[in-house]
């Protein structure tokens, strides 16, 4: 006899019971990232957060980011390991919102997967409420999609939006760099959450190497080094906005520090970063040994070392270094601002890494 059970949604690859399952676990995750502004709990049609905080603020500007994590991902699926990727979404958000002064408020996340493995969902999330923590924000809201025939059952995205607030005669930007400034490097914690398709053609397709590979120089394997959580640096930027005067911060993302660092360069100015000034870490030299990748290549799609940076009057040089010291950043002065010559561009990197 002719089959006659109709159409489902679980026959069509949709699980809403494990979707359910799902947000059991990942809720106490999300409450470890509770504001005091936050109202009602997970599971509503919207994450609610009180604005009423924003009175004390003359004239208060919301400052609102969305990234993802790129194909990071991928590492993250073949070594099975779900617990870190959030971390690396939040810093990914949250420290370019930071930037212009802000402080991290909320963020929402979305997932998307081809199956929902309900562990491995809540590991993304505990991640993604991690991250928030480190960042000072609320985790009020998010998405799990499921999308069977669009992507396999252990593929698997992320992507996050937040918001913050600064007051408007604090917001740090091009208006306050003057000539004489310095350049506050502030160092990664490795690749951070850039430029992995490069890396991924270079070190395991083209090179053959394998995740679980102990290679010299990383005191652990391929793969671990590859997924080390992007470094959040939103407290630290708002703690050094307290402690000394800052005109500026450049998130160094995608496009590398040269050109994430102009665009925080006012027209008329230059920022000279010396290489001198630091030794990029193993991974940044095994991706352009084995792709014989040139070095401005690579300084154009990786960090090569420096996560973030800060501009600050020279005379607050040293209250700055203390003060990141203080909180356990490795920072140094990479560089200075300088009046822009007829050819120069908005910054460059000068010199040679220091060996």
């Amino acid at each position: 006899m002719p089959d006659t059970t109709g159409a489902s949604y679980a026959a069509a690859g949709v699980d809403i019971e494990a979707g359910d399952r799902a947000v059991e676990l990942m809720k106490e995750w999300v409450k470890k990232t509770r504001r005091p502004e936050v109202l009602g709990g997970l599971g509503g049609f919207a994450g609610l957060f009180d604005a009423s905080a924003l009175k004390n603020y003359e004239r208060p500007l919301l400052a609102s980011a969305t990234d993802g994590v790129g194909t990071k991902v991928d590492i993250a699926r073949q070594l099975g390991v779900y617990d870190t990727i959030g971390h690396d979404l939040v810093a990914m958000v949250m420290d370019d919102i930071v930037v212009c002064g802000a402080e991290p408020l909320f963020m929402t996340d979305y997932i998307c997967v081809g199956k929902v493995h309900p562990e491995r969902v809540a590991a993304i999330v505990k991640g993604i409420a991690e991250g928030c923590v480190l960042a000072g924000c609320a985790l009020v809201g998010g998405e799990t999609a499921e999308h069977p025939g669009l992507l396999g059952a252990d593929d698997f995205d992320v992507a996050g939006a937040g918001t913050g607030v600064v007051e408007a005669d604090r917001l740090l930007g091009p208006d306050r760099i003057r000539t004489g400034d310095a350049v506050i490097a502030m160092a990664s914690s490795g690749l951070h959450s850039n430029g992995y398709s490069l890396v991924r053609h270079v070190l395991l397709n083209e090179g053959g190497l394998a995740l679980d590979a102990h290679l010299d120089g990383f005191g652990r394997t391929l793969g671990e080094e590859l997924l080390a959580p992007t470094k959040i640096y939103s407290l630290d930027c708002l703690a050094l906005m307290r402690t000394a005067e800052v005109h500026a911060f450049s998130h160094v993302t995608g496009g590398g520090l040269a050109a994430n660092l102009a665009r925080v360069i006012p027209d008329g100015l230059h920022a000279v970063v010396d290489r001198s000034t630091w030794t990029p870490g193993a991974i940044f030299d095994l991706v352009g040994r084995t792709g014989r990748v040139e070095r401005l290549e690579l300084e154009k799609t990786l960090n090569m070392g420096v996560g973030m940076i800060a501009i600050v009057p020279e005379e607050s040089t040293d209250v700055a270094l203390t003060a990141l010291a203080d909180r356990g950043v490795d920072a140094w002065v990479a560089g200075e601002i300088t009046d822009r010559g007829e050819h120069a561009t908005g910054a460059e990197l000068v010199g040679d890494y220091a060996a």
